[in-house]
């Protein structure tokens, strides 16, 4: 989409958003080589999430009822703070629908969202090589640490 600022809603997903979220996050995984595009195990982990609204978020940009756009959140315990911190991931933004300023208002939803549940820091993970994605959360005022983030199965 090129031109005027589409119409767009920032709201809570569903149970029936499923199948537009496992494409979103198709999207976001053919970008981020640590995780790999499994419906299966994407429909699991956002039944999950839906599941628990009190300390899970799943935020959805619709435009025209088709859903463009997602973001989620969850709350964890931080020792260092002493409470809550959230755990912010799955920011993507269909290609054609960026630029409109539906991830800052996803990611915005979010924040407020752990803000208001109580979180006292908000952390959030991204790809070393996706450097788009860096410039913006840095344009959000999102600050590196020293700290890595380390995996295993």
């Amino acid at each position: 989409m090129t031109g005027v600022v589409p119409q767009y809603l920032i709201r809570r997903a569903n149970l029936n958003d499923i199948s537009s979220l496992i494409r979103l996050l198709g999207i976001l995984f053919s970008i981020e080589t640590d995780f790999a595009v499994d419906e299966s195990k994407q429909r699991r982990g956002l039944e999950i999430m839906l599941g628990n609204p009190d300390n899970r978020c799943v935020m959805a940009a619709e435009i025209n009822q088709k859903i463009v756009g997602m973001c989620t959140a969850q709350l964890l315990v931080s020792t260092a703070e002493g409470g809550l911190a959230a755990l912010i991931e799955d920011l993507v933004v269909e290609d054609g629908y960026r630029r409109y300023g539906i991830g800052k208002n996803l990611l915005f939803s979010v924040e407020s969202w752990a803000v208001q549940k109580g979180a006292r820091r908000l952390e959030l993970l991204a790809d070393r090589d996706n450097t788009r994605a860096l410039e913006f959360y840095k344009k959000m005022n999102w600050k590196y640490t020293r700290l890595i983030c380390l995996h295993k199965k």
